[in-house]
């Protein structure tokens, strides 16, 4: 008799909770660095060097999360893009993909309605606007093409980085230095969401729909086109596992070992 492949709830509480707290940390730095009553936004009225700053939170919040031990253990995808694109290379279960995507799309919901009590009356104010992400004055187009971009050379970067033996550990590390440098320059294009669930959580609790299609088109297909690129180049069997950081328990179809790491 065929039994049914396993649930791995530990790891589907994680990619909320992940999920989550990133989004509780964007709403507070964006209320600190953007809201009108704060002495930080008005000591810095350069938007740039506000948005270097807000790159950098973002960037190590992205980096820690990473390296926890949560996100050791749950791969540390946050993100549905990403679950979608290793499901696509072979490297996610169905179901786990299934429930990992759930999973990321509940944690931005819960953390956007964490963040709405937290930060109640401030997190309304247009300058901080639920921290949604929606296309900047240059409209849709350019603001798809962004996202598409960007998700595109994130999701190459960590194939790139992370199938490489001397490297691999680093891949959290490259992985932030990219949110933080596409927050700083990419974001007046997109809001710089790369991520599916980030946008939705916003656009369900703050009512900001616009645009909204896009941040669920634009990223898996940037991230997919990586993938079908590195697959076409390097071959599928180049991809060892779907963990940004490779320690622990794993849940994945994977080859880590292969390549000279220890699981």
């Amino acid at each position: 008799m065929t039994t049914s492949p396993p649930l791995h709830w530990r790891e589907y509480l994680i990619e909320v909770a992940g999920l989550g707290l990133f989004m509780v940390s964007a709403a507070v730095m964006t209320t600190i660095l953007e809201h009108p009553s704060s002495p930080v936004r008005q000591a810095l009225p350069d938007a740039f060097a506000r948005r270097v700053l807000m790159g950098l939170a973002m960037g190590l919040t992205a980096a820690s999360l990473t390296y926890s031990p949560w996100g050791r253990r749950s791969g540390a995808h946050f993100n549905p893009a990403v679950t979608l694109t290793f499901f696509r290379l072979g490297k996610v279960a169905r179901r786990d993909a299934a429930f990992y995507v759930g999973s990321q799309f509940a944690g931005g919901v819960a953390g956007i309605g964490a963040a709405t009590m937290l930060l109640h009356p401030w997190i309304s104010n247009t300058s901080v606007n639920y921290v949604a992400t929606l296309p900047g004055p240059a409209g849709d187009g350019p603001a798809f093409a962004a996202e598409m971009g960007i998700s595109f050379l994130l999701m190459m970067t960590i194939l790139t980085v992370s199938n490489r033996p001397r490297l691999t550990r680093f891949t959290g590390v490259f992985a932030a230095l990219l949110v933080a440098s596409f927050i700083a320059f990419e974001a007046p294009l997109s809001g710089m969401s790369m991520n599916p669930a980030r946008s939705f959580g916003p656009s369900l609790v703050g009512g900001l729909a616009r645009g909204l299609w896009l941040y669920f088109i634009a990223p898996p297909a940037g991230m997919l086109l990586a993938a079908e690129l590195y697959v076409r180049v390097k071959g599928r069997g180049a991809i060892h596992c779907a963990k940004l950081q490779h320690e622990g328990p794993c849940i994945f179809n994977c080859a880590f070992e292969r390549m000279g790491g220890r699981v």
